[in-house]
């Protein structure tokens, strides 16, 4: 099986433990890291998850993979918080990021700059768009995005 049937098919377990705890599912990946897969799963809510909410989830989720056993190579299940500084990749990121401050980093430069910060304030499937303080709105082909995620300013 490839990784998106993993993913896809680890999603649609996932969902209804999801919802039942009034909970986000913000992505699933597989990944290869040093010879080792993994199965990660990212999930959050309103005000946070706790270390409880990701082992409620990671327990009833282990159950269903074992039960239906779709994936035959070893692997390590990982369920956590997606953290601060993830990225935006669906459009129910971007929605819920509409009026913030976004970091854009670009595969290629545009004018000679790779890296812009301003506020997200419309995108589509096909681009996105941010106010920025030194170059006015700009419009961004999301193919070109190689990393966009919320800025967080410490002080």
């Amino acid at each position: 099986m490839a990784k998106a049937e993993y993913e896809s098919r680890t999603e649609q377990l996932l969902l209804p433990i999801i919802e039942e705890n009034h909970f986000e599912l913000v992505d699933v990946e597989w990944v290869k890291e040093a010879g080792i897969y993994y199965l990660r799963a990212y999930v959050d809510k309103e005000g946070g998850i706790t270390i409880g909410d990701c082992e409620l989830v990671s327990r009833a989720l282990s159950d269903l993979l074992d039960q239906y056993d779709f994936i035959s190579e070893n692997y390590i299940l990982e369920v956590s918080s997606p953290g601060l500084d993830r990225p935006l990749r669906k459009d129910k990121d971007f929605a819920r990021s509409i009026g913030k401050e976004v970091e854009l980093r670009l595969f290629r430069p545009v004018d000679k700059v790779k890296e812009f910060a301003g506020t997200l304030t419309a995108y589509d499937k096909e681009t996105v768009t941010i106010q920025t303080e030194d170059f006015g709105e700009k419009t961004f082909r999301r193919k070109d995005i190689s990393m966009i995620r919320l800025a967080f300013y410490f002080e």
